[in-house]
């Protein structure tokens, strides 16, 4: 139980000592650079979807 309790005290020193969190700004500019790398991901993704489709259909419509 003391392990359990000492591993509890040193991760909140280290959260509150060693951690560097992000400021404001950064933050929202790390959120929208995700926000539009996972449209463009999902833009990828429908594209090879739909080409697969259309190849699948032209392969089967013969």
């Amino acid at each position: 139980m003391e392990r359990l309790i000492l591993s509890v005290k040193e991760s909140y020193n280290e959260l509150i000592n060693k951690v560097t969190w992000p400021t404001w700004s950064h933050l929202q500019s790390s959120t929208i650079l995700v926000l539009i790398a996972s449209v463009i991901f999902a833009l990828l993704v429908f594209a090879m979807d739909t080409v697969s489709k259309a190849v699948v259909d032209i392969i089967y419509g013969i």
